[in-house]
């Protein structure tokens, strides 16, 4: 009895010190960071207010109004429709568009890890470098919303569709593919907004080694889409290349519509018959601008007006027909806004 006596008293003895001797590391560590933060107390509160007032700067640049509720509405829509473009052709077919997401694709093969929260850590270290080049907090704000909500769409989308897609054929996911896609990426683009990962990586080759942003989008897609070709193979990664090609397409639409004008200059001893003819007949405005010859070193009128493209052949009969010995060069231009066109409108 008293050997088990003794036995119980030492266990007790025992877990008694164990726990004093916690208590007395909890104590120390408390008393420890005590000491640090009295030591560094002034840096670290100058620290927290120079956070706090960053914050404050931040959101004091962001103007809260109807233009910008409609931008992020748009950007939101845009992400939705390049995550369902994600889930429905590109992941089921091994696609792969370039950019962080189809980095993320490639990893996302070998290790299953979850697309969107790849994308969304991979944007992180490419937003931190970019700030500076991102045009401000309102850009910022703005890419930062984007590349939440395509990462948010991407993954939770995962969980409802199919994970077969909708076909098996290859030309199909890369032609509606590339389409869904462009057509988000050109509403996120509307909202003033980007996809993030190749935006802020093409800003940053842009400033260092002053390569366009148009060059340093095809370098970073080409490397992604050359490492596609070991993944998944090249028969893949050629369609790959169309896939970016349509896509590109399809966002240039969905940004800027397809109000695509011609655009008339016209050289012709015959000028103001030309630009009455042009003003009467076609309705369309005309501006008389001053040139000089280069050969005769003369002065010259010369008509420049814009007109849609099923008028572009009547604007030729008309010129012919009053001055069949005038120059014309016929351009393209991307929109016109103004009277005769769509009017000039900003929503702010």
């Amino acid at each position: 009895m008293v050997e088990k006596m003794d036995q119980g008293m030492c266990v007790n003895v025992v877990l008694f010190t164990k726990k004093e001797c916690s208590i007395q590391v909890y104590v120390g560590i408390i008393f420890y960071l005590q000491q640090v933060y009295g030591k560094y107390s002034r840096t670290l509160d100058n620290l927290m207010k120079r956070i706090i007032t960053g914050i404050r700067k931040f959101f004091s640049q962001i103007e809260f109004s109807k233009r910008t509720l409609w931008d992020f509405a748009f950007i939101i829509v845009g992400a939705l429709i390049q995550a369902l473009a994600l889930r429905l052709f590109l992941i089921p077919a091994d696609l792969v568009s370039g950019g962080i997401s189809g980095l993320a694709q490639l990893v996302n093969h070998y290790t299953s890890f979850p697309i969107g929260l790849m994308v969304l850590v991979g944007n992180i270290p490419l937003f931190i470098i970019g700030w500076q080049y991102l045009g401000g907090p309102r850009f910022a704000l703005r890419t930062i919303l984007s590349i939440l909500a395509f990462s948010i769409f991407t993954d939770t989308l995962a969980l409802f569709l199919p994970s077969e897609g909708v076909t098996n054929d290859l030309l199909l996911n890369t032609l509606y593919g590339g389409l869904l896609l462009g057509v988000g990426l050109g509403i996120v683009y509307r909202g003033r907004g980007t996809s993030g990962g190749t935006d802020i990586l093409g800003r940053i080759l842009n400033h260092h080694s002053g390569i366009t942003i148009s060059q340093a989008y095809l370098i970073t897609d080409s490397l992604v889409v050359l490492g596609a070709g070991f993944v998944f193979g090249w028969t893949k990664a050629l369609y790959g290349l169309v896939l970016i090609y349509v896509s590109g397409l399809a966002a240039e639409v969905a940004l800027q519509g397809t109000n695509i004008v011609r655009t008339a200059i016209i050289v012709t001893t015959e000028t103001d018959a030309i630009a009455q003819a042009i003003m009467s007949d076609m309705e369309r405005g005309v501006t008389i601008l001053s040139g000089t010859g280069g050969y005769s070193g003369q002065p010259k009128a010369v008509i420049y007006c814009a007109v849609s493209r099923m008028e572009i052949n009547r604007l030729k009969i008309l010129v012919h027909d009053i001055d069949p010995k005038a120059f014309m060069v016929i351009g393209q231009a991307q929109e016109a806004l103004g009277e005769g066109f769509t009017p000039l409108k900003v929503d702010r």
